[in-house]
């Protein structure tokens, strides 16, 4: 069987095929013909029409059972979305008058091939099923980042997730335009950011970013943390720690039983399985915060007497954090989770020699890095490990009583998500009558009432006025 009859065939162009019959001047074009190469499942399709796309996604999307949407006006997109199915199926109009024309504007040669939906093979005017046979990630053409600078993020995403070599005129290409990479809108950057993080291998993506020269242009402040040197509990640079965090947290994703305990793992993993913002699963959140909690190490690093220190590189990092979300255009709520995690990280290491915690300690823990408990502490599991000086915290036994202390506020932390916290022996209005106060002081009351309460310390009413009274 041809590749395109095996294209066809597969479930999600079958679905298109029904919707449309035998209509011509309809292709299918880009990842979808690559992922059939490579033997990957369809989930996406592109398709590229002759004629307006509007009548062509609505027609799909009723053969699905959806509803199809104007994606881009101005590039003549439309999109239908299958969520049950994890389908997505973009429809655009065919740019410069024939398939040919249309797949020479593409980015590069893997992507650049087409196979007509009714019938016919496929039309690969660019030896891209050669490229991606060979291994080869190659641009169409010589203008091909000038035309869309994105797409110098998209070589490194690309090249990473699919374990292709960047063709080496296509890298000279890359380092000619590098000072380009920065144009596109913020919102699109992140977006390949988003992707090139999520993916399957985000060490190779940023290493490549490295590579292209994009890194200073796209996140200079991560550049910036390259031959910062740190203290005698750090083994690397604050640019080699960082990338070490990131590992150990992908470590962690992988094997969660150990680090949250066997019995947790499958609350963990659906934790971070969760939608946070801008299209992105905690999962994958928890890897952008990796990769900037110590963004702000640069700007505050002071040495005194041999000693290196950071005194307020988690306070200002939240502030480096802001710019650069507000630079790609980021969500209040995409931005507020990585500022905490930078705010938080180093909280549960002060902790580790108070261990055992009392149960008001554990509760402090919890109300001061809510919502983003889980995930911080797990960053700071990633972050111990990344810590293999000669200093005190990297101490084998030390960094053992983090994990040990990590796993029971990871615990903690699930408990308090399922249950929430105790429900209050007494109201606001209640204390307030009871004790002649008013204002912020109720609220005051009301948090050691609750911290009494989870600590065990008072368990009905009486006890609780006690409590209050003092």
């Amino acid at each position: 069987m041809s590749l395109a009859d095996q294209l066809r065939a597969a479930e999600l162009p079958q679905a298109a095929l029904r919707a449309l019959g035998g209509a011509e001047g309809v292709w299918i074009a880009g990842g979808a013909v690559r992922d059939a190469a490579l033997g990957k499942d369809v989930v996406d399709l592109d398709l590229a029409v002759a004629g307006d796309p509007g009548p062509v996604a609505k027609a799909l999307a009723r053969e699905l059972g959806e509803h199809a949407f104007e994606l881009s006006a101005e590039f003549g997109t439309w999109r239908v979305v299958a969520p049950s199915r994890g389908w997505q199926v973009d429809v655009t109009a065919l740019r410069g008058g024939s398939i040919e024309a249309d797949l020479a504007l593409r980015d590069f040669t893997v992507g650049a091939v087409a196979v007509p939906l009714a019938a016919g093979e496929a039309i690969d005017p660019f030896d891209g099923l050669a490229d991606l046979e060979r291994r080869v990630l190659r641009v169409v053409g010589p203008t091909s980042f000038v035309d869309d600078p994105l797409r110098l993020l998209r070589a490194a995403r690309l090249a990473a997730v699919l374990e292709l070599t960047i063709d080496p005129d296509t890298v000279a290409l890359a380092h000619d335009s590098a000072g380009l990479a920065a144009d596109p809108a913020g919102e699109r950057q992140l977006s390949e950011l988003r992707q090139l993080l999520a993916g399957p291998a985000p060490l190779r993506g940023l290493e490549l970013l490295d590579e292209l020269r994009l890194t200073a242009v796209v996140l200079p402040e991560l550049e910036g943390t390259k031959g910062v040197g740190q203290g005698p509990n750090h083994h690397l640079d604050v640019h080699g720690h960082t990338l070490e965090v990131l590992a150990h947290t992908l470590e962690i994703e992988r094997d969660l039983p150990r680090f949250v305990g066997p019995a947790r793992a499958a609350e963990a993993a659906a934790f971070l399985a969760e939608p946070l913002a801008d299209e992105m699963d905690r999962r994958t959140a928890l890897r952008f915060g990796a990769l900037l909690h110590d963004i702000a190490k640069p700007a505050t690093r002071a040495e005194r007497d041999g000693f290196v220190g950071f005194k307020g590189h988690d306070v200002e990092g939240a502030v480096v954090i802001g710019e650069i979300m507000g630079r790609l255009r980021a969500s209040r709520k995409l931005t507020r989770y990585l500022q905490a995690l930078t705010l938080h990280h180093l909280r549960l290491g002060f902790m580790v020699r108070e261990v055992p915690l009392p149960p008001r300690r554990v509760h402090d823990y919890l109300r001061a890095t809510e919502p983003v408990t889980i995930d911080v502490t797990l960053l700071t599991v990633a972050d111990r490990l990344s810590a293999r000086g000669a200093g005190p915290i990297a101490a084998p036994e030390m960094v053992q009583a983090h994990l040990d202390l990590a796993r029971e506020m990871v615990g903690a932390a699930l408990d308090w998500l399922r249950d929430g916290p105790p429900e209050p022996l007494l109201r606001g209005d209640e204390i307030a009558t009871e004790l002649g106060i008013e204002g912020p002081e109720i609220g005051q009351k009301l948090a050691e009432l609750e911290a009494a309460q989870y600590a065990g310390e008072v368990t009905d009413r009486d006890g609780a006025l006690g409590l209050l009274r003092g």
